[in-house]
């Protein structure tokens, strides 16, 4: 029964998806197309805000960086994922940057154009705002989690994330590309010994496979049925 929920609510949001890509399309000025490479920057922290983005394929991760020059993730974003939107506030600038983790494919939109849209699209504006609130909920459980939930369950939560910014017909088996135990440290925030700990935990338990240096692939459904009943 909850898988069929939660292929249910997958089929509901790639309809509400293709929608929206759909009311992209009619932006025609003040739009281009861009194509990275695995680590360039998307936007920096400090620079003026003049564009949102939408991510049409690949992983973004969104930093911030203290005074006494300490860095913290704040987000992992992928497909149809809006970031950059405190650009429509005033004349702002950038709070976070956002790098890409593997080749990115993603549309920058200029303030006005967006504007424009969100404007005289009533249907483009209901699922911009759908959008940002589904990925502010987001933002919340991973602030929950970290006040909360031990490392363990914090790498649980990160790899069912990551495997969900991959295109799926069903659940089970998610392939995830090459994370190394270094960076699923730094977003999880422990250290990287204790996540080799339950890496190698998870993979005697049937969570997830992988070889050393290789794609993890997770079994989404029983590592699902662990974090939330565990």
């Amino acid at each position: 029964m909850q898988t069929a929920r939660k292929l249910a609510a997958l089929k509901s949001a790639r309809a509400n998806l293709a929608a929206l890509d759909a009311m992209l399309g009619t932006i025609v000025e003040g739009k281009d197309l861009l194509k990275l490479r695995k680590g360039e920057t998307l936007f920096s922290q400090g620079a003026e805000a003049h564009d949102i983005y939408f991510i049409q394929t690949g992983k973004v991760q969104v930093t911030t960086t203290s005074s006494q020059n300490k860095e913290a993730i704040l987000a992992m974003l992928g497909p149809h994922d809006f970031l950059g939107e405190g650009a429509l506030v005033g004349d702002s600038l950038r709070t976070t940057t956002a790098t890409s983790l593997e080749p990115l494919t993603a549309i920058r939109i200029e303030k006005g154009a967006m504007l424009r849209a969100l404007q005289l699209q009533p249907g483009f504006s209901e699922k911009f705002v759908i959008c940002l609130l589904g990925r502010n909920l987001n933002q919340e459980e991973d602030l929950c989690d970290q006040l909360f939930n031990d490392s363990e369950r914090r790498l649980a939560r990160v790899l069912l994330k990551l495997a969900r910014f991959v295109q799926h017909d069903g659940l089970p088996n998610m392939k995830l590309p090459k994370f190394t135990h270094t960076m699923l440290a730094e977003i999880v925030g422990t250290t990287r010994s204790r996540i080799s700990f339950f890496m190698n935990k998870f993979k005697r338990l049937g969570l997830i496979a992988y070889e050393r240096g290789g794609d993890i692939t997770v079994m989404a459904e029983t590592l699902t049925e662990r974090v939330l009943h565990d």
